[in-house]
């Protein structure tokens, strides 16, 4: 599968040649997760609306939820002003970080709003 050229042209990759998409929920807006697309992860996700990305670790792609049964449906993908990143709207069905967590920012706060 290829990513249609007008949208390869508008991307900025990392040296590594990928991508960082942030998932938002779209019932909630939640922030759930972080992950790394490259241009064939984008071109599976557009065209199955399944979320695809790359893992940097395993080399290899996955979809979300093949093994977990945590799926998400894709909605809308968005590429932001600069190219650099990439918003995927999902709906999310069961955890979506790797820890079993509903999402991935619900563990450290680095600063709160003040007073």
């Amino acid at each position: 599968m290829s990513l249609e050229p007008a949208i390869a042209a508008r991307l900025k990759r990392n040296e590594a040649g990928l991508v960082a998409a942030i998932v938002q929920e779209k019932s909630t807006g939640d922030v759930l997760m972080m992950a790394w697309m490259d241009d064939e992860a984008l071109a599976r996700t557009l065209a199955t609306r399944k979320a695809t990305y790359y893992s940097r670790s395993r080399e290899q792609y996955w979809v979300k939820g093949e093994t977990s049964g945590h799926t998400q449906y894709v909605h809308e993908v968005r590429l932001d002003c600069d190219g650099d990143a990439i918003l995927l709207i999902v709906d999310q069905e069961g955890a979506a970080c790797h820890t079993g967590t509903h999402t991935c920012w619900d563990g450290d706060v680095l600063l709160t709003a003040t007073a």
